[in-house]
């Protein structure tokens, strides 16, 4: 099989979630671009301690939850490094989990949620 044929295979989609403190979202989401995202979308949130507990512990009740399309190749790479930030960031704890797209419609959307454009070299 040579290079063309390999690179054009169709790879498997997954939406990936993670959901952080919401001063926190636009760090994630440049830890989140070098996995090949093209497509990312930040939603507001509000966590789901009650407001005693918030204001007891010091707690960020606003959180960001933050979608992005990325290959299933790329989900494993891209969730090992959101652990490590998880774990080592100050402030920076969150949750992320991946789900299956199980369709997209037409070859132009695949190829730019899939970051697989014409003639890129690599």
């Amino acid at each position: 099989m040579n290079n063309s044929v390999k690179d054009s295979a169709i790879k498997k989609l997954k939406l990936l979630f993670t959901i952080v403190d919401r001063p926190k979202g636009e760090f994630y989401l440049d830890v989140l671009s070098q996995f090949d995202v093209n497509c990312q979308m930040v939603l507001g949130g509000l966590g789901t301690a009650n407001t005693e507990l918030v204001e007891l512990l010091g707690l960020e009740p606003h959180k960001a939850v933050i979608l992005s399309v990325l290959r299933e190749d790329m989900v494993d790479a891209a969730m090992n490094c959101l652990e490590e930030k998880f774990a080592t960031i100050r402030n920076g704890k969150g949750v992320s989990f991946a789900v299956p797209l199980s369709s997209v419609i037409g070859v132009n959307l695949y190829q730019f949620l899939s970051d697989n454009r014409m003639g890129r070299g690599e």
